[in-house]
């Protein structure tokens, strides 16, 4: 079982030393896996507590909320993903102004007074923190001689000559280039959404559709693919539509993001879904009729379940 631990001074109970993996870590890309799974092996090494140390919200949807990136995984999903990795325990801490304003070597010295002791901090290499992001792997390290812990900066992973970043995989999942995104992530590619009340017209029209509502994660680009649904463990087939919906939609609305899943009869409102984009089928397009876009949707079912029969 994973311990969530939501502030500073709950490190106080957990038996030392403790070694902090600590980073934004959205994504959880393969970059944020070699600093997580280090601290966690010098832990192992030393008869230490390994703690992964992470934020939310993205500091940027606080800082520059109108810059704000679309996230690879909103805070949800994260956890999954690191309890996933075998992470005993995740200290998420509140990223608001108050915090943003903290000064770096202030909050080093929390988290020093609340472990016992702190052996060890391990970052990726170019990571910064602390007002107006003075704190770096310098200032870091000068504090580690002061205070008695040991600085770990891991260099990036690279991928095929790139260097893997959760800005490079935004990118890629952006341009539907979802083989790059998975070889960088060391996973495929989805998003996690809550199934929430959307208008029943997919009831209306013979194919029920499960709305998304994700939380701000990055999309592939608009169209119908044939997708997978995890839901409680079992994966499910479907059909996924993301886009403006023109033939039914007037004017430009939000991006939609909703699923029909082969055969499936229950009511999942309020549960959370995992949606793997396996493969593009069409773009999003304006049909002159309801009709029109019932018989292009039983096509698009069918080629689904040509694909399930593969």
């Amino acid at each position: 079982m994973m311990q969530i631990l939501r502030s500073v001074p709950e490190l106080s109970p957990l038996p030392g030393p403790l070694f902090l993996a600590i980073g934004v870590f959205d994504g959880v890309h393969l970059g944020h896996q070699a600093v997580i799974s280090t601290s966690a092996e010098h832990a192992r090494a030393e008869n230490g507590t390994p703690v992964v140390v992470t934020f939310d919200p993205h500091p940027e949807k606080v800082l520059r909320p109108e810059k704000a990136p679309h996230l690879l995984t909103a805070t949800a999903h994260k956890i999954a993903l690191i309890r996933m990795l075998g992470v005993r325990h995740l200290l998420i801490i509140a990223f608001d102004k108050q915090f943003a304003a903290t000064e770096p070597e202030d909050f080093v010295q929390q988290l020093v007074q609340h472990s016992k002791p702190l052996r060890e901090i391990c970052v990726g290499h170019e990571w910064s923190f602390g007002k107006n992001r003075r704190g770096n792997l310098q200032l870091l390290t000068k504090l580690g001689a002061n205070f008695d812990f040991n600085v770990v900066g891991i260099r990036p992973v690279t991928v095929n000559g790139e260097i893997v970043s959760s800005t490079t995989i935004r990118r890629a999942v952006e341009a539907g280039d979802f083989k790059k995104a998975a070889v960088m992530l060391g996973r495929e590619y989805t998003i996690l959404g809550t199934v929430v009340h959307g208008d029943d017209l997919g009831k209306k029209i013979g194919f029920q559709t499960a709305n998304l509502s994700a939380h701000s994660e990055q999309f592939p680009p608009n169209g119908v693919y044939f997708a997978e649904a995890k839901l409680e463990g079992v994966v499910y087939p479907g059909v996924v539509n993301l886009g403006y919906r023109p033939t039914i939609s007037s004017g430009k609305s939000d991006r939609v993001l909703e699923i029909h899943l082969l055969d499936f009869k229950r009511e999942i409102y309020g549960r959370e879904l995992e949606l793997r984009f396996v493969r593009y089928l069409r773009p999003e397009k304006k049909f002159e009729n309801v009709d029109a876009l019932v018989r292009q949707i039983e096509r698009d079912v069918q080629q689904a379940r040509g694909f399930c029969a593969q």
